[in-house]
């Protein structure tokens, strides 16, 4: 059966990882794992996808080593016994710099992509619809764990996705919530665009609203808006077209300055999922991208709990929204 929703993301698991993949593997699914290799924590990391949480039987093993020039080994382990190992004598990632990591389940292989770029390939040993857990152990730091449909890709394309809708809290001295678990998600029709909804009981200090998706290919702009009757009290409003995201408020329908500086490079990208999460605080927002932070933005309109609508548009698919 094709894969036809995701589940909602890890953000910011801790090493070592181990996680349930919702549904399990299906031909299709596409996990994306963003992180940075760490100095001094060992010469190695290691991806594993098995069933269950025993490491008796992992279907694919993919272990970057750092030693002797590096070099990146792909296996299989069944009933506690490897197999031959398959080496790729290259070593993609860097010690202290960030990574991205996407393995594409297909029904021959696992296709395994590097900040973007092709990398390996790795035939399938055993059925990979047995594979239900995902673990991450060694050398990294992460900060994201996706889970997408390749089926959300076709621009005229309507597949199912799913939402979820609840109420996250952060806690004291921690900018962004860091769930073991993730919540359930609830099946629903395709989301209209653009797409509305209400956050219940308005801002306030600590509360957090979360929109995950994937850019359309051919997207020129999108927008997040958190409005408070027919103001907007902030507008994200990530700009292929002039590559740039530019922030404003807008009052008795006039807008005001626009925010566009960015303390690093443009985080979203045309054919990519993204992951926003914006928290509330007493001064302004902030937001994170993909599990990292991207910026701040003062409060121009002060009364939090008539900010109570939350609204996306554009040229994007959403997978889950959590206000």
């Amino acid at each position: 059966m094709a894969f036809s929703g995701s589940q909602p993301p890890y953000l910011s698991p801790g090493i070592p990882f181990s996680g349930k993949i919702q549904g399990g593997l299906q031909d299709g699914l596409n996990i994306t794992i963003k992180g940075t290799i760490l100095y001094c924590s060992g010469t190695r990391f290691a991806v594993n996808f098995h069933s269950g949480y025993s490491d008796n039987d992992i279907a694919f093993h993919f272990n970057p080593r750092f030693e002797e020039g590096g070099y990146v080994v792909c296996n299989t382990k069944q009933n506690g016994s490897w197999g031959p190992e398959e080496r790729k004598m290259h070593m993609p990632f860097q010690m202290g710099n960030p990574f991205e990591l996407c393995f594409l389940v297909d029904s021959w292989d696992f296709k395994v992509t590097v900040n973007g770029n092709h990398f390996v390939q790795y035939s399938h040993r055993v059925p990979f619809h047995h594979v239900d857990t995902l673990s991450i152990t060694g050398a990294v730091q992460l900060s994201y764990i996706g889970f997408q449909s390749t089926g959300i890709w076709p621009v005229n394309s309507a597949p199912i996705t799913q939402t979820v809708i609840h109420t996250v809290q952060s806690s004291p001295g921690r900018p962004f919530p860091n769930p073991v678990v993730p919540p359930m998600a609830y099946p629903t029709s395709v989301y209209p665009m653009p797409f509305f909804t209400s956050i219940p009981g308005g801002l306030h200090p600590s509360k957090s609203i979360f929109v995950s998706g994937a850019v359309l290919p051919t997207a020129q702009r999108f927008h997040i808006n958190l409005r408070s009757g027919s103001d907007i009290a902030f507008h994200l409003n990530p700009r292929f077209d002039e590559n740039v995201v530019v922030r404003n408020t807008q009052i008795n329908s006039s807008w005001g300055c626009e925010e566009r500086s960015l303390p690093q490079k443009m985080p979203f990208a045309r054919g990519r999922s993204f992951s926003v999460w914006i928290t509330c605080e007493g001064y302004g927002f902030k937001v994170a991208v993909d599990g990292q932070h991207l910026l701040e933005y003062s409060h121009r309109l002060k009364n939090l709990p008539a900010i109570n609508s939350l609204e996306v548009g554009g040229d994007v698919q959403l997978s889950h929204v959590q206000t």
